[in-house]
């Protein structure tokens, strides 16, 4: 499945439809409430796969694959699951254990390391060039420092501070308590704060 299956970032075209009632659209109509799933949580989908991979394209690839697994899960599910569904927590998780996957894939062959930039690659409106240049500076930064964390850190921080998902569905997504999930983007962040002032000091010599 290509990037071309799945609808272009970063608009977020999000349906009206609640979850609950989106979920109980799944039950009574699987293909009809998927393509209402796919408007309504593609762009929070896009946006995570973003600090997963490197190249844009990439993290449409990455979404596309997502999709496609979350559609055949569906298909596998009865009723009563789909209607106590968890829609976007649950989006995450396949997403997450997709790039999972993907990364080790590429471990397996020579790649340059990812860049976990944010999704925002053109200046917006009413910007200066330089400061889009600053505002690009500090993507490469702050990416270079997430590269650094481990796994479940970069992740509980991304879902958390880039995306801005709820404590509770970040634990949802890395599959831990509540507390447990707070204790990880607690020290992402610890970590995180002295590794870009020191990529900061370097970039100054």
């Amino acid at each position: 499945m290509r990037a071309t299956d799945v609808p272009s970032p970063p608009d977020d075209d999000r349906a009206d439809e609640p979850d609950a009632a989106l979920a109980a659209h799944l039950a009574a109509d699987l293909d009809g409430g998927f393509a209402v799933l796919m408007r309504r949580h593609r762009g929070v989908v896009w946006s995570v796969a973003r600090q997963f991979v490197r190249d844009p394209a990439d993290a449409e690839d990455l979404a596309a694959d997502a999709f496609l697994r979350a559609y055949r899960a569906l298909r596998s599910y009865d009723a009563a699951r789909l209607q106590t569904l968890r829609i976007r927590p649950w989006l995450l998780t396949i997403l997450r254990n997709t790039a999972r996957n993907a990364a080790r894939d590429r471990s397996r062959r020579p790649a340059p390391p990812p860049s976990y930039e944010t999704a925002a690659d053109e200046p917006g409106t009413g910007h200066g060039v330089e400061q889009h240049a600053e505002s690009g500076e500090l993507q490469r930064e702050l990416g270079a420092a997430l590269a650094q964390l481990s796994e479940v850190q970069r992740t509980a921080v991304v879902l958390r501070h880039v995306v801005g998902l709820g404590t509770g569905e970040v634990a949802e997504v890395l599959g831990v308590a509540e507390g447990t999930a707070k204790s990880h983007i607690s020290r992402g962040l610890a970590r995180l704060r002295p590794l870009v002032e020191n990529l900061r000091e370097e970039a100054t010599r």
